[in-house]
């Protein structure tokens, strides 16, 4: 999961944790894994003067949740959960033995 806004992000990786508790998967995590800072220095005058300068950052927060052993149940319960806007969600699927 991914979000700039790290409340939305943890309202977020709660309600899915929740949701896959109640359906019987067993879940790990949210983990929150390290914050990507993307920096940008622009000029502040269009034409001279070029030590003033003003830097803008943008911050990607992430959490990993871990869901082992998910039921038919964990995986529709999920589909049809509602998630705020600004929340990206990458699902990558291991077959287990």
């Amino acid at each position: 999961m991914e979000a700039y806004d790290h409340s939305v992000l943890d309202q977020s990786a709660a309600e899915i944790v929740d949701t896959a508790k109640r359906t019987g998967a067993i879940v790990h995590g949210p983990v929150p894994l390290p914050t990507r800072i993307e920096r940008y220095t622009v000029l502040r005058s269009p034409h001279i003067d070029k030590k003033s300068r003003e830097q803008f950052e943008i911050r990607t927060h992430k959490r990993l949740i871990d869901i082992i052993q998910p039921t038919g149940k964990t995986v529709d319960a999920l589909n049809k959960l509602s998630l705020p806007a600004g929340v990206d969600i990458k699902i990558k699927a291991t077959a287990t033995a």
